[in-house]
């Protein structure tokens, strides 16, 4: 199925004679040093333009410019700023890998768990809040181009919430798409994924505050997972 046109910013570079699709990103494991320093400026510039001015501020153009990078060189690593954004929001759940990894079981209830979880992982996001209404409007945009990541991200999270409700570190070892739990937890982990994404999005829009997404979560584990006990 045909994708949305791109806008302007996330046109081919000026000067091709035909325009084409960007090419795939290369995994980031296979960079050679001076690649993943110059993959690296591009996401700390986009980041940057996105704490500043959110969404709309994340122009290729700029991007490039910031980092020092021509243009035709940054479709060489990402596709979008879709693509770049949710690049970053990778990197932000590396970081809560590392730290659920780190504290290990932490004993008490499942529903109690879920709930810190989740808590955890939405002040994580929203600390920065122009960036995480960036990520997630990067999240809902639907582009073709970013599928894979955005389920690699989806199996992320999923891994994280088994492994929450099991009171056990994530085993990162293991491919994304490997069993995780029963099949009972793995549905819980899904609803509970869907009502947290659908909560960001309404704090993204100013729907409400971003307590109010913690407690949408709460009422979610209560009918779920207190139904249970």
């Amino acid at each position: 199925m045909p994708g949305r046109p791109r806008p302007p910013e996330t046109a081919a570079p000026s000067g091709a004679a035909t325009p084409v699709a960007p090419p795939v990103a290369p995994p980031v494991a296979r960079l050679a040093a001076n690649q993943l320093r110059r993959m690296r400026r591009i996401v700390d510039a986009a980041v940057d333009l996105a704490e500043k001015g959110g969404f709309e501020a994340v122009r290729l153009r700029e991007v490039a410019e910031q980092s020092d990078v021509a243009l035709g060189t940054l479709y060489k690593y990402f596709r979008s700023k879709e693509d770049i954004l949710l690049f970053a929001l990778n990197e932000e759940l590396d970081r809560l890998e590392g730290a659920m990894v780190a504290r290990g079981r932490t004993g008490g209830a499942p529903f109690d768990r879920a709930v810190e979880f989740f808590r955890r992982a939405t002040r994580a996001i929203a600390r920065r809040p122009q960036l995480a209404r960036a990520m997630i409007r990067a999240m809902a945009a639907g582009e073709p181009d970013t599928v894979m990541k955005l389920a690699s991200l989806q199996l992320r999270i999923a891994r994280l919430v088994v492994a929450t409700l099991r009171d056990e570190a994530p085993n990162l070892a293991l491919p994304l798409d490997a069993a995780r739990g029963s099949d009972a937890e793995q549905a819980i982990a899904q609803v509970m994924m869907n009502v947290w994404f659908s909560s960001l999005v309404g704090w993204a829009a100013g729907l409400h505050a971003e307590r109010t997404v913690t407690e949408h979560i709460r009422t979610a584990a209560t009918l779920i997972l207190q139904s249970e006990t």
